[in-house]
């Protein structure tokens, strides 16, 4: 039997951006530091087995739910588990106050839904650092016990009579006729072993699994929550003592025809009423309801599931300001990535029209780069984003001369005459050329309705002679603020520039430029694609991206010139701009804009990353979006920018 200290890593850094309900560390901690002010819901994710790990989330109301670690585990389960994965996890504070015990099922389900043989066994004092001990049935108790198939959603309860914390669990063998009922044990006092063998507490006759015990004062029993498989659904039976005959009540408790299970009761923190949660897996949400007297059930609400907040089979126990502070501290929230989903090739812009920060980015998760829409996010503070839709659809008939590979946008706001225009860029397939070429559409708002050309305005006709392969793609738009004079910037396997007519639809080619910075290397800066410009203190900055997309080495470089059309100069001592922090799990960083904080010189660069869990498995098309403050030296070179999992600090809101 394995009996170790589980040491989960306690990161520092607390950036308070709010998920699904405020998860900010309160500033004036309650006179009473025992008084309860949240709930700490532990939960595990789906069916995967990459889910089946034990997650943290918080609430002030007990309804709404803020994961903590950005969604992730807070304990890997293949340090703690049998079967290297972990389900239903039960959590209690123990009779001293300062105590939590914790069981959870050692369960793999992809390996069938009779394949578990025992549970773990967890203490902590603090809820982050926890003793873990594996129970495995057959090879525990070899007589009686050796063909159990299936240890189900074990839980823990202080038995007062006995003075012991109990165990309690669904339990079934491989024997004829045999069925799902619910057993128990009591812990040893370290809480690393069961005493003697499993003895029958309860069951309705059929399989009956998913128990939950409170004790009620009101009328001094002791209530079991239980899932009957026979009827589907959710029922209750009372007894005064844990180990009495059991008294089966009427009635459903659940208030959904939805399939449920896995139910939890909690007291609420203001003692009144109870919070009677299960988890109809079925549709892939959670159910809330509330309870004054644990005989009617009110219904409250069905959670918000949402990026990797999709709680499975849980429980929740009330926690005091130190205990969240602490959680909030070690399981911090960050705030990378910005947008959620797939998405690349961010490009960045400030509106002058709206006061607001757009960012309009290329469909990514698709095999081959195969996404055929861009989409647009609109924010106030550089990290709240909202989703304001795509924008732009080259698969139809929006865009004519186009069917899909909708890659690497920019976007240039013009005050004109009529008002504000928005001119957007893009690269997408063009069948009659077989070639990726460059499109504009125009629009009189930043989110759109946006109106493309029948043409594409640089085909592959428009390289310049001196450059050799590549593709017509990765476009930029780039004012001059010295003559006012627009330029367009494009290439992969090639950098090429051009001033724009005054019509914005068109460039002229007598000033098509060939402007590869040369030399370099795939280690250094050898130019790939993405180009970007941007103008600060009377010097161009050229940025581009060195190496493949899908690789980690993916980074971005920079030069220098005093004129829009080059030629741009390397110092060869300062050419990196970002590249990857791979012991943080943050891979190929590039693919860049640039945004100034108008009237400031405060400055950020928006680019994507490699998704982690994507690095070594289709790495190109996994990609999201980040941004990171970007500063510069008394001379004027770029800092180089590490990259960071918490992002900048929220931007105060523009006044409108």
């Amino acid at each position: 039997m394995r009996n170790n200290y589980l040491l989960t890593t306690a990161l520092c850094a607390l950036f308070a951006m709010p998920l699904f309900a405020s998860n900010r560390v309160m500033q004036n901690a309650p006179e009473n530091p025992e008084k309860m002010v949240a709930y700490l819901f532990t939960y595990f994710n789906s069916n995967a087995p990459e889910d089946e790990q034990i997650c943290y989330a918080i609430s002030e109301d007990g309804y709404n739910f803020t994961p903590l670690n950005n969604g992730e585990p807070v304990i890997s389960s293949d340090t703690i588990a049998f079967t290297q994965c972990v389900r239903d996890p039960h959590i209690l504070r123990g009779e001293d106050g300062k105590t939590f015990y914790m069981v959870v099922t050692d369960m793999k389900s992809n390996l069938g839904w009779s394949s578990n043989r025992g549970m773990v066994l967890l203490k902590s004092t603090d809820l982050i650092h926890w003793q873990h001990s594996v129970i495995n049935f057959p090879t525990r108790y070899t007589k009686e016990w050796k063909n159990v198939i299936r240890v189900w959603a074990p839980e823990t309860i202080y038995d007062r009579k006995a003075g012991k914390y109990m165990v309690f669990y669904s339990l079934r063998t491989s024997d004829e006729g045999s069925f799902d009922k619910i057993y128990y044990q009591y812990a040893n006092e370290d809480f690393t072993d069961l005493e003697g063998e499993p003895k029958w507490l309860f069951d309705a006759g059929n399989a009956t699994i998913d128990g939950d015990i409170v004790y009620n004062e009101a009328d001094q029993l002791y209530h079991l929550f239980y899932k009957q498989e026979s009827g589907r659904g959710i029922y209750q039976a009372v007894a005064k003592n844990l180990t009495d005959n059991w008294q089966k009540l009427d009635g459903h408790v659940e208030q959904t025809k939805e399939a449920v299970e896995g139910v939890g009761v909690c007291k609420s923190l203001d003692g009144k009423s109870w919070i009677i949660m299960y988890d109809c897996y079925a549709n892939g949400h959670y159910q809330f309801c509330k309870s004054y007297d644990l005989k009617t059930f009110e219904f409250v609400q069905n959670t918000e599931t949402k990026g990797k907040f999709t709680p499975r089979h849980g429980t929740i126990i009330p926690i005091t300001q130190a205990e969240k502070d602490r959680l909030l501290k070690a399981f911090p929230n960050f705030n990378q990535p910005i947008l959620e989903g797939f998405h690349a090739d961010p490009e960045v812009m400030y509106s002058n029209k709206t006061k607001k920060y757009y960012i309009y980015s290329t469909t990514d998760g698709t095999p081959g780069w195969g996404g055929h829409d861009f989409s647009v996010f609109s924010s106030e503070d550089l990290v709240n984003w909202k989703d304001e839709g795509k924008m732009l659809d080259v698969k139809g008939d929006q865009v004519k001369w186009a069917t899909g590979n909708a890659w690497a946008p920019c976007i240039i706001e013009r005050k004109e005459k009529s008002g504000y225009k928005y001119y957007f860029y893009f690269s997408a397939h063009n069948p009659q050329t077989n070639r990726k070429e460059i499109g504009v559409a125009v629009s009189d708002n930043p989110t759109g309705p946006f109106v493309a050309t029948d043409t594409p305005i640089v085909t592959d006709e428009d390289r310049p002679k001196e450059a050799r392969g590549g593709q017509a793609i990765d476009v930029d738009v780039f004012q001059d603020p010295k003559s006012g004079k627009y330029y367009l910037y494009w290439g992969n396997g090639f950098m090429a520039g051009a001033e724009l007519n005054d019509d914005m639809m068109s460039i002229k080619k007598e000033t098509i430029k060939h402007m590869t910075p040369q030399g370099g290397t795939l280690q250094t800066w050898a130019y790939r694609e993405a180009p970007y410009v941007f103008y600060r203190k009377g010097t161009y900055y050229f940025l581009w991206s060195v190496d493949d997309t899908g690789s980690p080495n993916y980074h971005v470089c920079y030069g220098t010139s005093k004129s829009p059309l080059g030629d741009i100069q390397i110092d060869e001592q300062n050419y990196r701009v970002i590249e990857q922090v791979p012991e943080e799990k943050i891979y190929g960083t590039a693919h860049n804009s640039i945004l100034q904080i108008p009237g400031k010189d405060e400055w950020y660069i928006v680019y994507h990353r490699i998704n982690k869990n994507f690095v070594k498995r289709e790495p190109g098309i996994h990609r999201e979006v980040c941004i990171d403050k970007m500063t510069f030296d008394k001379k004027g070179n770029i800092i180089p920018v590490k990259p960071t999992l918490n992002g900048p600090e929220p931007l105060k809101q523009t006044k409108k």
